[in-house]
């Protein structure tokens, strides 16, 4: 299997849970671990994402705040397994709340920058219902410090048929715990591919 691992805005291939999942999976030579770095503007980063689902197959993604975004849109185009951690809702308009006080665009990271247009353009591709929910499993924590928890069970569990979403009485919006709940994640893509 080709597990895909998405990470979110500000964050990159080393994040703590790309580091986890690719250290857990190494012990399995069945599992290669794919983790681009999309610190890009979002157009260019779905089509990196799309280049990498095209070009392997027996593919699942692992999706975290933007990246659970991201793999929504790709569920909805190639019907693949996703877990999403935490994922981001709405973030044209997410981004324009959290940065509206330091006025856009938004330095990122020294390769690009957040603008208007970048906004717009994830508003235009996002589904408004999600698409093949049964092949998606949510994972929440109310502790989220980032995110409002409720958008994403009332998205994600609205659907027939509906995505499995777990939410949690704690944590936070990085999902530090995030390691223990590997087993789990690949026992749902295994469950998933039959």
């Amino acid at each position: 299997m080709n597990i895909v691992y998405i990470h979110g805005f500000q964050s990159g291939p080393k994040s703590i849970k790309a580091q986890q999942l690719q250290q857990y999976c190494a012990q399995d030579d069945t599992l290669a671990i794919h983790v681009p770095d999309l610190n890009m503007p979002p157009e260019q980063a779905l089509q990196v994402l799309q280049d990498l689902v095209l070009a392997h197959q027996d593919v699942a993604l692992v999706g975290s705040s933007l990246g659970g975004f991201y793999a929504t849109q790709l569920v909805a185009r190639h019907a693949l397994p996703a877990v999403l951690i935490n994922p981001a809702m709405r973030p044209w308009q997410l981004f324009r709340e959290l940065f509206g006080q330091q006025q856009l665009p938004y330095q990122v990271n020294p390769a690009w920058t957040l603008d208007e247009a970048q906004l717009d353009y994830l508003e235009q591709i996002a589904v408004p219902n999600v698409q093949q929910a049964d092949k998606v499993l949510v994972l929440l924590q109310q502790g989220d410090d980032v995110l409002d928890y409720r958008e994403a069970e009332r998205y994600y569990a609205s659907q027939q048929p509906r995505a499995l979403v777990m939410t949690e009485a704690h944590g936070n919006h990085a999902m530090d715990d995030f390691a223990a709940k590997i087993p789990m994640i690949l026992q749902f893509f295994s469950s998933s591919r039959l």
